[in-house]
């Protein structure tokens, strides 16, 4: 009778063990099959091959003393960025020789300007000379940063040649567009009531480090007719240039292109009557210089 007391205790205590581990084990989470098998692993940053520029750099030695604590006006000292600084410039832009109907003409446009990165004096001349006699224009401005890349102008032009000279009031922006193009805008005031703008715009296309192909738009605009002058109201003419240039120094590039000029409305009719050409193209041949 023990012996069978002693039995039916053994399998109560076996009963109760096992249920309790089968409790302890129904918190426990098994991951899916898929999730088991995936192993997380950290991301291995992929070493760069350097390329023949980064092979071939030279690093420069390491200062040999260490900068001092310096003011402000000493930093701009030795790095050179004082933006009060005067600096000045002179660029012609184009000095040439072209055909004009059927004589040689010699034509220059170029600009010249002194001051800072805020205020220039700043001057402009285009113009061109047939059988010794020249004709053009020159302007002299206040140039004033106003936004990155941008300034505004005004002054004074001043017309000559073989019509009557004429004096104008000069307003007007330049500087660098959207896509690299160079803009330059201006409204002139003058005698009488007169009123005109111009407006050009070029590109720079670097075929290669030396080698640039710049196309170039120019067009003019007059409020009333100047018959003194051969100029009609309204759109007077445009011209459009393709120049090929060879940049022997950054200084120095000489120059081949073409040239389509074109008067339009009553300019094309004072034109015609004085037997003057209204469409015309020039092969160009020229250097571009700077300083």
């Amino acid at each position: 009778m023990n012996r069978v007391a002693a039995l039916l205790v053994a399998l109560a205590a076996s009963t109760v063990l096992t249920a309790r581990g089968a409790e302890d084990h129904s918190g426990h989470r098994h991951a899916p099959a898929d999730e088991a098998r995936t192993v997380p692993t950290e991301s291995v940053p992929t070493e760069s091959v350097p390329t023949e520029s980064e092979l071939a750099h030279v690093p420069p030695d390491p200062p040999a003393h260490a900068m001092h604590d310096m003011s402000t006006a000493e930093m701009v000292e030795v790095m050179q960025m004082d933006d009060t600084a005067p600096v000045g410039l002179v660029l012609l832009d184009q000095l040439e020789w072209r055909e004009i109907e059927g004589r040689n003409a010699l034509s220059w446009d170029g600009l010249a300007w002194y001051g800072n990165d805020y205020d220039k004096v700043w001057f402009e001349a285009e113009g061109e000379t047939v059988d010794g006699d020249a004709e053009g224009r020159v302007e002299l401005a206040w140039d004033r940063i106003f936004a990155s890349w941008w300034s505004a102008q005004a002054g004074a032009r001043h017309d000559f040649g073989d019509g009557a000279a004429r004096t104008w009031a000069a307003f007007g922006v330049q500087g660098l567009a959207p896509y690299w193009f160079d803009v330059d805008a201006t409204l002139y005031v003058g005698e009488s009531g007169r009123t005109a703008a111009r407006f050009s715009a070029e590109y720079e296309l670097l075929l290669t480090q030396r080698l640039i192909l710049q196309p170039e738009l120019e067009l003019a605009l007059y409020g009333k007719d100047d018959p003194e002058n051969r100029i009609g109201s309204g759109l007077s003419n445009t011209e459009l240039g393709l120049r090929l240039r060879y940049e022997i120094r950054r200084e120095i590039a000489p120059y081949v292109g073409i040239v389509w000029t074109r008067l339009y409305g009553d300019t094309k009719d004072l034109a015609d009557t004085a037997g003057d050409d209204t469409d015309d193209w020039s092969v160009v041949a020229g250097v571009r210089l700077w300083f």
